[in-house]
């Protein structure tokens, strides 16, 4: 992807558009189009990076690399931003994919991108929800146009998350088959008596993890209240079962 995006430079010169293109995991930025041979004028890796929607402007988003860079950029529209966003996280998915399968085992940065991840689509999501909402009850009535623009972003970004949010649970669960391998091993190798004895200690049936259960405890681990999402979704007349039975 690419295209111009206002970039914060400082006090003085304030905001001035650039030239990015994002490609093969790292986004760069240019002068302007015309001066893409002479060079980029910065570059970050987006596996490196986090990436944080402004919660007031709806066209603003940075890039931070922690301690050691942090771009500001403002897109011309929510919509254009909406693209950059997505971009950018599929370009941050693909990267963490590849070298976990490169890796062959997991790794728990892994997690801690895609919790990020999480983190962004959830905070873009109750952006884009009060947008749809602040649409629907304008006085004289909906304004369908806004409405219209509003609900195909809300759609995009609901997609997003659900890929996401499936890496996410993936992630955890071959977390747990790489710490417990030798489970089932360890209890075929005991003494069949005192295999029997402790199956007889253990007279309360386990109780199975349901997809719900899954979703549920990994977003209050991430700190994201999903009913408050729900139901101010459901509110406006949204359906969206394929949160509760993913995995």
């Amino acid at each position: 992807m690419e295209g111009v995006l206002w970039k914060w430079t400082n006090y003085w010169s304030g905001w001035q558009t650039r030239w990015f293109i994002l490609g093969n995991g790292v986004l760069a930025y240019y002068k302007s189009q015309e001066e893409v041979n002479q060079g980029c004028k910065g570059s970050m890796k987006v596996s490196a990076c986090e990436i944080i929607v402004n919660p007031v402007d709806t066209t603003r988003m940075d890039l931070v690399i922690p301690g050691e860079q942090h771009i500001y950029l403002r897109a011309a529209t929510s919509q254009e931003r909406q693209q950059w966003l997505v971009a950018l996280g599929s370009a941050k998915a693909c990267v963490t994919t590849r070298s976990r399968k490169d890796s062959g085992e997991s790794n728990p940065d892994n997690l801690k991108f895609k919790k990020s991840e999480l983190r962004l689509y959830c905070d873009l999501l109750m952006q884009q929800v009060h947008m749809v909402k602040t649409a629907a009850t304008q006085d004289g009535g909906p304004q369908l146009k806004k409405l219209d623009e509003a609900t195909s972003l809300l759609g995009a970004t609901c997609d997003t998350f659900i890929r996401t949010l499936e890496d996410c649970m993936k992630i955890c669960n071959s977390n747990l088959a790489y710490e417990h391998p030798l489970q089932h091993t360890t209890e075929l190798a005991l003494p069949t008596i005192a295999a029997n004895q402790t199956k007889a200690k253990s007279t309360k049936p386990s109780i199975p993890i349901t997809r719900s259960h899954s979703v549920d405890n990994t977003m209050q681990g991430l700190g994201m209240n999903m009913p408050v999402l729900l139901s101010t979704m459901q509110g406006l007349g949204m359906n969206m079962p394929m949160l509760l039975s993913i995995v």
